[in-house]
């Protein structure tokens, strides 16, 4: 299980990374959407982690281009809106994609990752 996390915060995204990295799943963190789809040419990952704001290129819009070069790719996104924004967040993304508030929860991500590969959960 390879995940790629990809949030312009980046003492966020570097202790999830470190917090994964710990319980053994393999991961890379980019603070950039730039960066990320620079690396995606040499290979893709099982679950892309996104924050949907970000300058530039956003996570939804990354999603996207993400998509194109690795279409099984899984997508958790993340967001510091609070519960008072999940409906308009919820019409953002499609339903096959789900959504953390930050700060995030290690635990509940990892859930997340396996919820998206039922067949998988031993490998994660």
């Amino acid at each position: 299980m390879r995940i790629l996390l990809v949030d312009d915060e980046e003492e966020l995204v570097s202790a999830l990374a470190e917090r994964l990295t710990i319980r053994g799943i393999e991961n890379e963190w980019f603070t950039r959407g730039s960066e990320a789809l620079q690396r995606i040419d040499s290979g893709c990952f099982d679950v892309a982690v996104l924050d949907i704001k970000m300058p530039k290129i956003g996570g939804l819009e990354l999603r996207k281009k993400l998509e194109d070069r690795c279409p099984d790719m899984k997508f958790i996104f993340l967001t510091g809106y609070g519960p008072e924004k999940d409906l308009t967040i919820e019409t953002e993304i499609d339903g096959e994609s789900d959504y953390l508030v930050k700060p995030v929860d290690i635990s509940i991500l990892i859930n997340k990752i396996k919820g998206l590969f039922p067949d998988r959960r031993d490998d994660i």
